[in-house]
């Protein structure tokens, strides 16, 4: 079973790197439950496939160049662990900040577990203090 959801999971990343917002849109369709539990906070309204579209138009929005570099990646049984590094330039609003043109990098990580070859539920944690910091929105040390 990890070697087909590792398929499905290749298709979502490379889909998610290519910037095109329909592709991800029509991608997330493919690869995605409907009804998808997210078990991230997420700063939209909509829940499901249709909360994941809405967020990478908005990272799309706001960084253009966006690029997600997959560090690890771990598949068990029905779920796949992966270790990202995020980097892109802040070109659009973001979190109610404009845009700065500043460099982003922070790393996430996420498990994905696997239903009937699709994708039936998330939890990540995102470095956003990291964001923040790199945008000039709060402090660094």
């Amino acid at each position: 079973m990890s070697t087909s959801n590792k398929a499905m999971f290749r298709r979502l990343h490379d889909a998610v790197n290519s910037g095109d917002v329909e592709r991800i849109a029509k991608t997330i369709d493919e690869v995605v439950k409907p009804d998808v539990l997210i078990r991230t906070p997420l700063p939209v309204q909509q829940t499901g496939a249709q909360a994941l579209k809405r967020v990478w138009a908005t990272l799309l929005r706001a960084y253009p160049d966006l690029h997600v570099a997959v560090e690890d990646v771990i598949a068990e049984d029905d779920k796949i662990v992966c270790r990202n590094v995020v980097t892109g330039t802040h070109r659009g609003e973001y979190l109610g900040i404009a845009p700065t043109g500043r460099s982003v990098r922070y790393n996430e990580i996420f498990i994905f577990r696997f239903e009937g070859g699709r994708i039936a539920e998330t939890w990540g944690v995102v470095d956003v203090l990291a964001q923040l910091r790199q945008l000039g929105a709060i402090p660094g040390d």
